[in-house]
């Protein structure tokens, strides 16, 4: 094999490996997380930015808010 294509093959993986790793660090960083906390669901990505800290789907975080004050059961 030509020396020069097995360089060019090792840089390719290197860099994506270095882009897999950065990813998985952004993920890992990101304040809050895609699934809901009661339903397991996914957590829409625009909550999801407006609202990074978020726990719940918007639906339970409404059913959340009225059990907290006292309005359902």
């Amino acid at each position: 094999m030509d020396e020069r294509f097995l360089e060019q093959a090792s840089e390719a993986a290197e860099a994506e490996r270095d882009s897999a790793q950065r990813a998985i660090s952004r993920t890992l960083t990101t304040p809050g997380q895609p699934y809901c906390d009661d339903c397991g669901e996914l957590i829409a990505n625009d909550r999801r930015i407006a609202n990074p800290a978020a726990i719940r789907c918007i639906t339970c975080q409404n059913v959340f808010e009225l059990l907290k004050k006292g309005y359902a059961r």
